[in-house]
């Protein structure tokens, strides 16, 4: 496998031209107050998603209660959660026509439940509106609760998401609030439980992670993180290149090239994932609806 360059190769260079769909977006989701990941979190999709008519709302605030090296949202005093936020997302949702979406959030480790009771408000009120929209949940941890995911879990939704981020050796790192072990514990919660809870035109909850590549990552690690995930009985992985947002972030250690990504993805198939999405640009959530459709196809081979 090749290595890799110090300075931002050309594959990680995007260039993007405001469009009407991209205005439209935009203008939606500043009338009806909303937040979404794709700007607050810097992402590099953001446009591309946008452009599609598409977006990852943020629930609960714009202001983490945690401090990953890796994240671009901000720190600060977290907001009280806004009971008419579900409603307003839903609206969104409908006017937009979206037959997928994705729903995340800041951590709230300041609430009771971190929030989960609100993801759970958040999937019935779009179900009201948008029956056949698919919905996918990606949660934080909930400071390891089985009870507050429950709430999560029991509203439905077609997709329980709850990243990685990185290996176990780099947590204190990447992610020095949270725990690798709990993280898995969250998706081997889903996977068990979630199989028996049947999403409107679905067949049994799937859960979902990813992880980021090029923060100092060894082979051995990366393999011993996919065995962990399998175990937890984890469907669906996405592999994406680590950018740093800001100064104030954790510096890239490698930028990796697109066919090492390829080279992961084919590992990943065949220790068993249904779905795999590996390629520098990839997030939890772009092109989220490729992944449930290509786990149907698999279901539908089961049955």
């Amino acid at each position: 496998m090749k290595e890799i360059h110090k300075k931002k190769p050309p594959w990680l260079k995007k260039t993007w031209k405001m469009t009407d769909e991209i205005r439209e977006v935009e203008d939606l989701i500043e009338r009806l107050g909303l937040n979404t990941v794709c700007r607050e979190a810097s992402c590099p999709n953001y446009m591309d998603c946008f452009g599609r008519g598409t977006a990852t709302f943020m629930i609960l605030g714009a202001f983490c209660t945690r401090s990953c090296g890796f994240c671009d949202v901000r720190g600060g005093l977290p907001e009280v959660p806004d009971p008419g936020e579900p409603a307003r997302i839903a609206e969104a949702i409908k006017r937009l026509g979206l037959n997928y979406v994705v729903i995340t959030s800041v951590t709230r480790d300041d609430l009771k439940d971190g929030g989960a009771s609100h993801f759970a408000e958040t999937v019935r009120e779009i179900r009201k509106l948008s029956p056949k929209t698919k919905i996918e949940t990606l949660i934080p941890d909930f400071g390891g609760s089985q009870k507050a995911l429950d709430l999560v879990i029991g509203a439905a939704p077609d997709v329980i998401s709850h990243n990685m981020e990185t290996v176990r050796a780099l947590y204190e790192k990447v992610r020095p609030q949270a725990d690798y072990d709990r993280s898995l514990e969250v998706i081997r919660h889903v996977s068990e439980k979630g199989t028996g809870i049947v999403p409107e035109n679905g067949t049994g909850i799937k859960s979902k992670s990813g992880f980021m590549m090029g923060v100092g990552e060894t082979n051995e690690q990366v393999l011993e993180l996919m065995d962990d995930l399998r175990d937890a009985g984890c469907s669906i992985l996405t592999i994406g290149q680590y950018l740093r947002p800001s100064k104030e972030n954790i510096p890239v250690e490698k930028y990796i090239e697109p066919e090492i990504f390829d080279y992961w993805a084919d590992i990943a198939r065949e220790k068993g994932f249904e779905f795999v999405a590996s390629a520098p640009f990839v997030r939890s959530s772009y092109h989220a609806e490729e992944a449930m459709h290509d786990s149907k196809k698999i279901d539908a081979v089961k049955q």
